[in-house]
């Protein structure tokens, strides 16, 4: 199979490699994505499997609740420099789209585009935000979050990562609930869990954890009989460690998430269940162009 320059950047966007590497690891695997993350993942040369670590488009996320509890939004969008994302206006412009989402009820950014806002379309305003500051800007994404009845906690951070927790039970819409959703929002903006619990950990999820692990520890040249055996603890120490619940509370480390639920339950006197969360990373896949700074800009025009 050719292994073109899509299929090279599209490996490093998933994995962080050098573009060298990436090359080799697809001719190696023939052109197979898959089976190339897991060759770099394999020997050592893959980062950890976080795309924020690549992170370069600048903008903002933002996230609103509605004003019943019941549903929240977060949104993306995105700009040109880090001087406009810290700019009041352009704050105060993605705050605003972020409660626009929450009742426009859609996750297709061009539907939301032609929705209704402040006198004119989305896509009007973003235009004439556009015009006001003058660089691009665009929505890039929503997600939409339903409660269903149970209780909403939120947190956003520095514009960056916006979380959002949500909770069932007949403990859910106590205002304790609220500030919990916010410290283990908080929590996952840090931690960066993959699933709530166990049991939502694909089996697929394990096989090929199990086969990278397995790999790894032969290629640091242990019989493939020891790895096997080696890879048992491995995997048990990578569930708990992609688990919510299983994770030590940041705020209180002797805690694990779950303990730190079940706490604010006894004492509210209701039922609480941590049922998901949403996790959105600003410029999460896309890779800024290298090149001069603002201020090199500036010092080259006024040389």
């Amino acid at each position: 199979m050719a292994i073109t320059a899509k299929l090279v950047k599209d490996l490093r966007e998933m994995t962080g490699a050098g573009m060298m590497d990436c090359k080799k690891a697809l001719v190696e695997n023939d052109g197979d994505l898959k089976a190339s993350a897991e060759f770099l993942q394999i020997k050592g040369l893959a980062k950890a499997a976080k795309k924020s670590d690549r992170v370069a488009a600048e903008g903002l996320v933002a996230t609103a609740i509605s004003a019943d509890g019941s549903r929240a939004a977060l949104i993306e969008v995105n700009c040109e420099t880090d001087f406009v994302a810290r700019n009041d206006d352009f704050i105060a412009f993605v705050n605003d789209l972020a409660t626009h989402a929450v009742a426009a009820n859609t996750e297709d950014v061009a539907a939301f585009s032609a929705t209704a806002f402040a006198g004119e379309t989305v896509a009007d305003a973003v235009k004439a935000k556009i015009a006001t500051i003058g660089e691009n800007i665009n929505v890039r994404r929503i997600a939409q979050i339903d409660a269903a009845g149970g209780g909403i906690g939120s947190y956003v951070h520095n514009g960056n990562i916006g979380v959002v927790v949500v909770f069932s039970g007949s403990g859910a819409g106590n205002a304790a609930v609220a500030d919990l959703g916010r410290d283990i929002a908080m929590h996952i903006a840090a931690m960066n869990p993959l699933v709530v619990r166990d049991s939502e950990i694909s089996d697929q999820l394990v096989e090929d954890q199990t086969r990278i692990e397995t790999e790894k520890a032969v290629e640091s040249g242990k019989p493939r009989d020891i790895a096997e055996k080696m890879v048992i603890g491995r995997i048990a120490k990578w569930k708990r460690e992609i688990c919510l619940l299983n994770q030590p509370f940041v705020k209180n480390p002797d805690l694990k998430i779950e303990d730190e639920v079940q706490r604010v339950a006894g004492e509210i006197g209701g039922e609480l269940r941590l049922d998901s969360f949403a996790r959105m990373v600003r410029g999460e896949g896309i890779e800024k162009k290298d090149g001069p700074s603002l201020a090199d800009e500036v010092a080259g025009i006024v040389g």
